[in-house]
Formats: C-alpha cells, sequence, structure tokens
C-alpha cells in the first residue's frame, strides 16, 4: 500500500488534480463491493472458473494457477473489466455459499466454519460459557442405582464430547 492508497483495503485514493478521476474511484467501489458483505462462491480454490458471472468471488486457495497467481488467500472477483483481489485483513468475514458457513481471516489464514465468542446468547439467555471445571462421575456408594449412574455417565460423556465441560 501506498500514500495513493487506503491502509485496510487498499482502495485507490483520487489525488489532487489527477486526470481521469473517475477511474480512481470507480476502482475503490469495485473493490468495496467484493469486500463489504462479502460472500463467496467456494473457498480453496486455486483455478479460476473459465466462465465467471459479473460479481462472483472466490476466497483463492494456497496454490494459485493463472490469472490467480500470487494472490493466494485473496478474495477474487470477477468483473467486467476482469480479476479484482481484495487482500483479507484480520477478522474480515466472509460467507461461503458452497459450505453454507462464515469464513473469517485470522491470524493469517481463512477460518471457515469457526466461531469464536466468550458467550453463545439465545434470546437473551446464555446458552453457552466460559468451560468451567470438571464435574466429577459419580462412584461409591451402596445406595445409588445402576440406572441413574449410567444415566449421568452418559450426560457427563456428552458433555465432555462437545467441550462443554473439561474432561
Amino acid at each position: 500500500m501506498t500514500a495513493e492508497t487506503s491502509v485496510r483495503l487498499g482502495l485507490p485514493f483520487v489525488e489532487a488534480g489527477q486526470a481521469q478521476k473517475e477511474l480512481a474511484h470507480n476502482e475503490a467501489l469495485a473493490m468495496i463491493d467484493l469486500a463489504v458483505q462479502a460472500g463467496v462462491e467456494a473457498a480453496d480454490v486455486d483455478v479460476p472458473p473459465a466462465n465467471p458471472l459479473s460479481g462472483q468471488c472466490w476466497i483463492v486457495g494456497a496454490a494459485p494457477v493463472g490469472a490467480w497467481e500470487g494472490a493466494a488467500g485473496a478474495i477474487a472477483g470477477w468483473s467486467a473489466n476482469g480479476w479484482r483481489f481484495v487482500r483479507p485483513r484480520e477478522g474480515l468475514r466472509a460467507w461461503v455459499a458452497d459450505r453454507r458457513l462464515w469464513g473469517v481471516y485470522s491470524d493469517g489464514a481463512w477460518r471457515i466454519g469457526i466461531v469464536d465468542a466468550g458467550t453463545i446468547r439465545i434470546g437473551g439467555v446464555q446458552v453457552v460459557g466460559e468451560r468451567l471445571a470438571a464435574v466429577p462421575t459419580p462412584a461409591g456408594g451402596s445406595v445409588i442405582d445402576a440406572e441413574a449412574r449410567a444415566a449421568i455417565d452418559a450426560v457427563l460423556a456428552r458433555l465432555r464430547e462437545h467441550g462443554l465441560i473439561e474432561a
């Protein structure tokens, strides 16, 4: 990025006295169109599609070829003027249509379908929060019903499997 482009998305600025300012302005709009409320057809794609439609986008894979060479990890969007690329920044989100999942660019890579959260609330009610200490498995005692113990063990096992309680 240079002084002629924006810091976050590398959008071209219109310079004072610049000839054909509409070109820089239109290029910036095309890049914004790719990045804002981003949605892509698929992720981890290395080969550009043969017949893309204007406005279709993909997340470029790790080993791109052809017109996408050198654009690993970028959002590639087809326009009337050819391919445009948006380099992702930390926190950029895109809907990945073929997987029906959100992708988030984090720590230098796209993470598809992974949700990081401190708390999950549904209807204002916390349903998942920070993992708490392990619940001990019932043991010993002469009056514990065997079926109740098996049911409790099964519940604890499922909670541990899902990572909701410590193993």
